[in-house]
């Protein structure tokens, strides 16, 4: 009969946590995940996302382990249609996933707890990297500011976004002085 009650009493806690609960990462409570799994950006991709991922929510958010909230959308870029995902961790934008529906051909990564193999995150300075702009970096469209796009070195698919203040002409490269205390705003790997 204890038992009886104790059910009665905790059924409707169940009912109305079920609701509440599907905002938990239930992947981070597998033991694989407790001491640090963590995504890369290496020349094959980010993490498990590779040029073989088909951009499709499912295969996306089971390659990202349920560790993200995904979204998806169009727009066009040089007058094509574009689809693409946006991954969002704590309600800030994380990833952004583009490609057709085969597979994925770029992924521009936003989120400080992803790296590339070789060290580099978001807000590595530019003169950790690079001495000069020249044979590196073009100048690169911005959301707000001035910013730069600069291949990893040794890489044929990352890439860095450094953004920063400059009050030159718009398209013109900054001097490496202006550039050297530019911070990387996004890693960018692309198929």
């Amino acid at each position: 009969m204890k038992s009886l009650r104790l059910l009665l009493c905790a059924f409707p806690l169940v009912l109305t946590g079920c609701s509440t609960l599907s905002a938990v990462n239930w992947s981070a409570a597998y033991p694989w995940n407790w001491f640090g799994a963590s995504t890369e950006v290496t020349e094959q991709g980010v993490g498990n996302l590779t040029a073989a991922t088909p951009l499709e929510q499912e295969a996306i958010s089971s390659e990202l382990s349920g560790d993200y909230r995904l979204r998806s959308g169009m727009k066009t870029l040089n007058g094509n249609i574009v689809h693409y995902y946006e991954a969002l961790k704590d309600d800030q934008l994380a990833l952004v996933i583009n490609g057709d529906k085969n597979s994925i051909s770029r992924i521009e990564v936003l989120d400080s707890d992803i790296e590339t193999d070789s060290g580099v995150k978001i807000g590595t300075p530019f003169s950790d990297l690079y001495q000069k702009a020249y044979g590196n970096c073009v100048s690169a469209p911005a959301d707000e500011g001035a910013a730069v796009e600069c291949k990893a070195e040794g890489s044929q698919h990352i890439s860095y976004l450094f953004s920063g203040s400059w009050s030159g002409p718009q398209g013109l490269m900054p001097s490496d002085d202006a550039l050297k205390n530019w911070k990387v705003s996004k890693i960018i790997w692309q198929q």
